[in-house]
């Protein structure tokens, strides 16, 4: 009797959200768990409209992937395939530079260049110089998928080329592939920080640390079904989860999840960036989402049309609208201080 009052005291009191599955992958106690809505109060939401942009910018018919970088903001775009940048100091547009193809797995920056995956026949590599902002080369190596991701770091260039999770190290001098790592099926989105790489497998529902140097998958972490985007910061790794919505803490250090935040930011695309303290998601009808980092607390959401892709720099957040093939500049003091 007593064995089956634990195991009824056990679910009684186990989140809904995580799997026995989960669970016996990662066993770390989580510290925090946040649904806005079991015991927690619903963030204030308004209207987009509200929030009035330093400048909106047209870039094509549709506008995507906002990388920051030493001096511009660079943003893909369709119609036409291109990369735009935006110099932060005048708001505008310096630069256009035509593709050869949809840009359509993130944008990195790294040895001097913007590194573009592209969708096509076949997929490829474009690199982009940032002094000239010419194209100067396309790689045959391309992304696994559209909405993957690339990351530059620790002398490389790191994509995952394939569905079965074909993590490759590139040369940034010649774009050759000089290591394979094999993670799990499905992972499609790396970053890189502190000497390790990390990847959303949103197939298997978790996320990969693999270490830089040697390629070692130092750990895989349960974290929920469809991680897709991630941004670290605040000795943190956050994951939007596109299959439930939610936004999933992870210690840098450990490893281990620790917050599990109820944005209910659940659908495709989306993205998620980190600066100023705070955490800043979106995705389509739910533009910009605001999270203290400190907290692990929904601060506000902004509702309406627009988002998809963000970024925090130069003192503010770059938010495209995907399909008004747009991008406004909202400064931080105007997001603050509603």
């Amino acid at each position: 009797m007593r064995v089956i009052a634990a195991i009824l005291l056990a679910a009684l009191f186990a989140s809904p959200s995580v799997s026995f599955a989960q669970a016996l992958r990662d066993t770390s106690p989580v510290s925090v768990l946040r649904t806005q809505g079991g015991g927690e109060p619903e963030p204030a939401k308004m209207p987009i409209g509200a929030l009035h942009p330093d400048v909106t910018l047209h870039l094509g018919k549709t506008a995507d992937w906002v990388l920051p970088a030493e001096d511009a903001v660079w943003i893909g775009s369709t119609g036409p395939f291109a990369v735009h940048r935006i110099d932060p100091k005048t708001n505008r547009e310096t630069a256009s530079e035509s593709l050869p193809g949809e840009p359509c797995a993130g944008l990195a920056a790294g040895f001097g260049s913007v590194w573009v995956p592209l969708c096509g026949t076949p997929n490829a590599l474009a690199r982009v110089d940032m002094k000239t902002n010419r194209l100067t080369a396309v790689y045959p190596v391309g992304p696994a998928a559209a909405e993957g991701g690339i990351a530059t770091g620790g002398g490389t260039v790191w994509m995952v080329t394939d569905a079965k999770g074909s993590l490759a190290r590139i040369d940034p001098k010649t774009g050759a592939v000089r290591q394979t790592i094999q993670i799990a099926p499905g992972s499609y989105n790396p970053r890189f920080a502190d000497g390790v790489v990390w990847v959303s497998g949103h197939d298997a529902g978790v996320v990969t640390a693999v270490d830089a140097a040697s390629g070692k998958v130092l750990s895989e972490i349960a974290v929920g079904a469809g991680p897709r985007f991630l941004t670290i910061g605040d000795g943190a790794v956050w994951v939007l989860l596109q299959g439930t919505g939610e936004i999933v803490r992870i210690d840098a250090r450990t490893h281990k999840v620790t917050a599990r935040i109820g944005a209910k930011l659940a659908g495709p695309g989306g993205d998620i960036a980190i600066g100023a303290g705070h955490v800043w998601a979106t995705l389509k009808g739910v533009p910009l989402t605001e999270i203290g980092a400190d907290t692990n607390r929904i601060e506000r959401q902004w509702v309406g049309p627009g988002g998809d892709s963000l970024a925090f720099a130069f003192g503010a957040v770059w938010l495209t609208d995907y399909r008004g093939g747009t991008v406004a500049r909202y400064p931080l003091a105007a997001l603050i201080s509603h």
